[in-house]
């Protein structure tokens, strides 16, 4: 009997406070062009090779903001990836700790990198 669920994520929401300003600097740390729509007025999809991104202005409160990474973003090289961010001046909040280190974006979403 097959079940109604995939076993796949389709994308992982962020909550951000500023919608505009999140897309903006997402885009910019990863590359990627900042020419999407924002929908509904709260909602930008981050296009990944993978699971997509939903940074969602509506969801975000003290209460939602990451404390933990939910999830990593890949690099195939740690070193290199760190320094990127600190050339970004994003804030660090680990040093590289072994094949990974973590940071927080504007609104204070805890997140990671990881060489895997």
């Amino acid at each position: 009997m097959s079940k109604p669920i995939v076993n796949q994520i389709g994308a992982a929401f962020i909550p951000v406070s500023d919608i505009e300003r999140a897309r903006d600097w997402y885009c910019d740390i990863l590359g990627l062009p900042a020419d999407g729509e924002i929908l509904f007025g709260h909602l930008y999809i981050l296009p990944m090779n993978g699971t997509d991104i939903v940074l969602d202005s509506k969801i975000h409160s003290e209460k939602t903001i990451y404390k933990a990474p939910p999830f990593h973003f890949n690099t195939n090289d740690i070193e290199e990836a760190y320094e990127y961010m600190k050339s970004k001046n994003v804030e660090l909040t680990t040093g590289i700790e072994g094949n990974w280190f973590n940071f927080k974006d504007p609104d204070g979403n805890h997140l990671m990198i990881c060489q895997c």
